[in-house]
């Protein structure tokens, strides 16, 4: 795939701030200095479940606010992504010993749903430029974090069932990562504005430190 300069650009722009300011993960904070439980992990998993439905439906919004290509190619593609990982996550849950209750259970913590929240306002409010662009940071720091907590729990003395490492060992794929830019770079040349869809993205980033906030302190 062909990526626009301009795309590409503030994606570079995003990882010189990501450096420069870097967003806390307090999941991995655990992990560096011993604390993390299983019941860490447990809240990871539940503070996942509960995005999964906010972000299909953004995924949905962007489908239909966006019919054209690359648009439609990224929007049904990240939407698979999430809809094929669920029963994954459930069966993650169901091995850490989470019952029906505890995946039906709501917390009013409003960390716990700043990520989805977040999500569900650029999908509504922002332009195409702004949703591809603040999708391809998700990718960008959830999945290389996602390694790094696997491989930190592999050192610890924290015991977690394989259906956690099944889930949580994945990289990005660089064909939806490039399909990411290619749709944010679209976005662009139909006039979107490159500081909203940066604003966006760094917002959307400033979240998912919220999201690995609640996983570590939510449902203590």
């Amino acid at each position: 795939m062909t990526v626009h300069t301009e795309a590409a650009d503030l994606a570079g722009r995003l990882a010189t701030l990501r450096h420069d300011e870097p967003v806390a993960n307090a999941v991995l904070d655990k992990l560096n200095d011993g604390s993390l439980t299983a019941a860490d992990l447990r809240g990871l998993v539940l503070t996942e479940l509960q995005a999964h439905q906010a972000e299909l439906v953004a995924y949905g919004v962007g489908l239909a606010k966006y019919p054209h290509p690359p648009a439609t190619a990224f929007f049904t593609q990240i939407t698979e992504l999430v809809t094929n990982a669920t029963p994954k996550l459930v069966a993650c849950a169901r091995a850490l010993g989470l019952g029906d209750a505890e995946l039906r259970r709501r917390v009013p913590d409003p960390t716990i749903y700043a990520f989805g929240g977040c999500l569900s306002w650029i999908a509504v409010t922002g332009s195409q430029a702004s949703l591809a662009l603040a999708l391809h940071t998700d990718m960008t720091v959830y999945f290389p974090d996602c390694v790094a907590i696997t491989a930190g729990v592999r050192e610890s003395a924290v015991t977690a069932p394989d259906e956690f490492f099944d889930y949580y060992d994945g990289t990005a794929s660089e064909d939806l990562l490039a399909l990411a830019l290619e749709t944010a770079d679209d976005g662009l040349r139909r006039g979107d504005d490159p500081d909203e869809a940066a604003f966006s993205a760094r917002l959307l980033e400033a979240n998912i430190g919220l999201f690995w906030r609640a996983a570590a302190e939510a449902w203590s």
